[in-house]
């Protein structure tokens, strides 16, 4: 028994090692073992030559993964500042807002003149200039009654609005007695790249300096501040308390002001572009205020569908609506149909680009602007006017009222609506065909031009719609109310 026991012992050993060799030959890799006889070799097919392996250089890092935060965040504090704004009560019948929400301030009594005593409001700025400028968002002092300016080793200032652009929110003060304060470098929004880690440090809450890290989100998001938003989105955390104070990127630079959050979001901050500061700067400090240069115009982003009537190779630049008599833009060459693609060498891809790179040029200065028209470019001047009003994005005007259909309608097949002749000139859209899914027009629209043929009347424009190959999109220039804009129309194949 003992001995039928050690045989199988000794079986099973030897089938383990067969097993354990028969493993280490099935991985590819050779074992540490007794090399096979001459015979054995020979009489074995050649080994298959291991595929080569593939090398991936990876360019070096912009930024260091592990730089010194602690470091950054020492050297960056100094440059910060808290801002205290004092604001007049208000509210109907006296009425203070602030309690109605929150509960009486102070014991909510009345000061010895019978008055309610002023509110407080808490903000961020960041140093300019050695002799006290700081830079700070237009609503943190928006209607301040005084401003103080607290820095980081405790000393208090009294300060003064130099300068405010409430289209930018953005704002200049000077504090009283200040000299060689330390200063935060400008650096370069433009090339800041999505994912780049940034520090923003400001006083939310009125906690004090407070500093938080994160990446850079995205960059020119649109959130509807603003006729110029163009905001850095970043995960760095911001609260109230935060605005105005700056984003820095990991070499100390400011690349961002901070001044929004999203309301039910974590995680959500939004900081305006330091270039956009470095545009106004000089004006804020010389004049007090931002005046910019104006092309007159109207325009409409570029849709697939304009882009297919444009026969453009691409739905990008602005399309020029309708141009002021007289204007920059007319004085330049510039027509309706148009589409704007540059502006002194900037590529416009999205319709709102054009708003910002035209403002950020003073009245009276010249800009390069390149237009495509019929599928041509164009180089042009145009010598800036001043703004008084903002250049218009023909596409978000308000839309008129419909108005009494008149009697007679006829309709355009080809379209899917029903027409009849506008007075003075054009057809007007009356109504739609059922079924029909024709969303870039409206009741009241008034047809003036078919691919560049003017439209008179109703006979006008059907021989137009006619011409117009089938399967393709027509370019319909309509007027909207007192509006004048573009519109691409399907034409289906019979």
């Amino acid at each position: 028994m003992i001995q039928a026991v050690s045989y199988r012992s000794r079986a099973s050993a030897l089938a383990l090692l067969s097993m354990a060799a028969l493993a280490l030959g099935g991985c590819g890799q050779q074992a540490h073992a007794t090399p096979p006889s001459t015979q054995a070799a020979a009489a074995a097919p050649p080994a298959a030559a291991p595929p080569p392996v593939s090398t991936v250089t990876l360019p070096p890092a912009p930024v260091p993964a592990t730089f010194d935060v602690a470091a950054l965040s020492d050297r960056v504090k100094p440059m910060v500042v808290n801002i205290t704004t004092t604001h007049e009560s208000r509210g109907p019948e006296g009425l203070d807002p602030f309690e109605f929400f929150f509960g009486p301030q102070g014991g909510g009594r009345l000061n010895p003149r019978g008055q309610r005593p002023p509110q407080t409001a808490l903000g961020t700025g960041f140093i300019i200039d050695p002799s006290g400028y700081v830079v700070t968002n237009e609503h943190v002092i928006h209607e301040a009654s005084g401003v103080r300016v607290r820095l980081a080793d405790e000393r208090e200032f009294e300060a003064e609005v130099v300068g405010r652009d409430p289209k930018l929110d953005l704002a200049l003060l000077r504090l009283k007695g200040a000299t060689g304060l330390p200063v935060a470098p400008l650096g370069n929004s433009e090339q800041l790249r999505v994912g780049e880690h940034v520090l923003a440090v400001g006083n939310p809450f009125g906690l004090g300096h407070t500093v938080t890290l994160g990446i850079v989100s995205a960059k020119a998001r649109a959130i509807g501040a603003g006729p110029y938003d163009d905001f850095i989105q970043t995960d760095a955390s911001i609260n109230p308390g935060n605005s105005g104070g700056p984003l820095f990127n990991w070499r100390g630079e400011v690349v961002g002001i901070n001044t929004a959050i999203r309301a039910g979001a974590n995680g959500i901050g939004f900081a305006i572009p330091v270039d956009a500061l470095k545009d106004v700067l000089p004006q804020l400090r010389d004049k007090g205020f931002v005046e910019r240069g104006k092309l007159g115009l109207l325009f409409q982003p570029v849709t697939r569908e304009l882009a297919a009537a444009l026969q453009l190779d691409a739905p990008r630049g602005a399309l020029v609506a309708e141009v002021e008599p007289g204007g920059a833009a007319a004085r330049a060459g510039i027509k309706p149909g148009d589409v704007i693609v540059d502006v002194n060498g900037v590529p416009i891809h999205h319709a709102e680009e054009l708003r910002r790179n035209v403002a950020r040029n003073a009245p009276g200065s010249e800009i390069e602007v390149t237009v495509v028209r019929a599928q041509k470019r164009h180089e042009l001047r145009a010598k800036l006017d001043a703004l008084q009003d903002e250049e218009g994005d023909a596409s978000s005007r308000p839309r008129p009222s419909q108005g009494a259909r008149p009697e007679r309608q006829q309709s355009a097949e080809k379209l899917g609506i029903q027409i009849s002749d506008a007075p003075g000139g054009g057809v007007r859209v009356d109504g739609f065909a059922p079924g029909s899914n024709l969303q870039e027009l409206q009741v009241g629209d008034v047809i003036v031009e078919v691919n560049s043929t003017p439209i008179k009347d109703v006979a006008g424009l059907r021989t137009a719609i006619a011409k117009v190959k089938e399967g393709s999109m027509a370019l319909l220039k309509v007027r909207r109310g007192k509006v004048v804009q573009f519109a691409a129309v399907p034409i289906p194949a019979r």
